[in-house]
């Protein structure tokens, strides 16, 4: 059974940093592409990052240069690097993964989600 487990968020003034992990079991990782979604209250969810099997990167526009996602294979983990967070990065952040080498349209299994809030 694939289970994922975020940590990481938390309260944040504006402009600080966070790191958030997803730790991956029951699957072989290292075969899937992962992603970082988020959901704002009153929105969808959206994609935030993706990461490809083979360790390419993609961003949302809203995050481009701020964010960065990364993989660790050895420990079944994905990290999501958020820095100069302003209040609209507010939302609950959810990772994902996608039985595919590449990210696809809709996820296979999600995380719990972490709450990051940016306030001072």
């Amino acid at each position: 059974q694939v289970q994922l487990v975020e940590s990481g968020g938390g309260l944040v003034q504006p402009g600080g940093s966070l790191r958030l992990s997803c730790a991956a079991s029951g699957t072989i990782f290292m075969l899937y592409a992962m992603g970082w979604y988020r959901q704002a209250p009153g929105k969808e969810r959206e994609l935030v990052a993706g990461i490809t099997a083979g360790g390419s990167p993609n961003y949302a526009d809203s995050v481009k240069g701020r964010f960065t996602i990364s993989r660790d294979n050895a420990k079944n983990t994905v990290y999501l690097q958020m820095n100069s967070l302003g209040p609209e990065d507010t939302a609950v952040y959810y990772c994902a993964l996608h039985r595919s080498r590449t990210v696809t349209m809709v996820p296979n299994y999600w995380g719990q989600g972490t709450q990051v809030t940016v306030s001072s």
